[in-house]
């Protein structure tokens, strides 16, 4: 009976192994059961796990249309612009091929921009010249007449009579004989469209 107090002795060594191996077991994070691989899966960085972030180099397209310019443009060259307005024969006034031309002129950014307007009115040789250069105004003032239907200002507009004086072919062959054709082109009104003048520059203020 007096080995029994060693019962205890014996015994305690065991119980202090034991002790750190059952509290081991109940630390939070821990695998308690499976294999090893499954607790190094579980074990994983979460670097390796995590859903891949967007690409923010995404380019979004635009909802304005390539062909769209929201710029400003250009304003046009202006030049000066001319046309002949053909008469018929013994005709004061222009006929609808004439009245087509002009229209195509008032179309024209210089005649748009307000340049000053000059008309100048021909005859071919036939009649005296008194009487050429009558029917030479006549027709410029028909000219000027229908673009004031248009509404283009009076004071934009200058009229020139020239009579017989500027043909731009001959009124006669070299055998003395009318030349029809000449005639025809001579019975004409020549429009000019110049570009309007600058504006006038500004005074400068002067103080008191």
């Amino acid at each position: 009976m007096r080995g029994l107090p060693a019962i205890p002795y014996i015994l305690a060594p065991a119980a202090l192994v034991a002790a750190p191996l059952l509290l081991a077991g109940c630390q939070p994070g821990q695998p308690t059961g499976g294999d090893a691989t499954e607790a190094v899966a579980t074990d994983a960085p979460r670097s390796v796990m995590a859903e891949p972030e967007a690409d923010d180099t995404i380019v979004k397209k635009s909802i304005i249309r390539a062909e769209v310019d929201a710029g400003p443009t250009d304003a046009p060259v202006l030049e000066p612009v001319q046309v002949v307005v053909p008469y018929p024969a013994k005709g004061a006034k222009p006929d609808e091929a004439g009245t087509a031309l002009i229209d195509g002129l008032m179309t024209s950014p210089t005649f748009l921009a307000g340049g000053p307007i000059t008309i100048w009115g021909h005859s071919d040789s036939r009649g005296s010249d008194a009487e050429n250069l009558a029917a030479s105004r006549r027709r410029a003032e028909a000219a000027r007449d229908y673009l004031e239907s248009k509404g283009v200002a009076k004071a934009r507009i200058t009229v020139i009579p020239l009579g017989e004086s500027r043909p731009i072919a001959p009124n006669r062959k070299l055998d003395g004989s009318d030349d029809l054709e000449g005639r025809t082109k001579n019975r004409r009104v020549e429009i000019k469209v110049d570009i309007p003048p600058p504006p006038p520059a500004a005074e400068p203020q002067t103080s008191d």
